[in-house]
């Protein structure tokens, strides 16, 4: 069965890397504990402000269950 999961991450000037770095541990980490061996598709969107400045982040995996 294909399963998505969605993570989000809001985004800081100045510390954008170490929240990425974050981002990757937590999806790596729901892979590892949920004992996913096939993984589909990894995306990654921009969230933004009514200025249109980054503030988040959204990372979707799409794998099989």
């Amino acid at each position: 069965m294909v399963k998505v999961k969605t993570f989000g991450e809001p985004l800081q000037p100045f510390k954008t890397h170490e929240e990425l770095i974050e981002l990757d541990l937590r999806v790596n980490r729901f892979i590892e504990e949920n004992n996913i061996t096939t993984v589909i598709t990894v995306g990654d969107t921009a969230t933004t402000d009514t200025s249109g400045a980054t503030i988040g982040l959204v990372r979707v995996l799409v794998y099989e269950e």
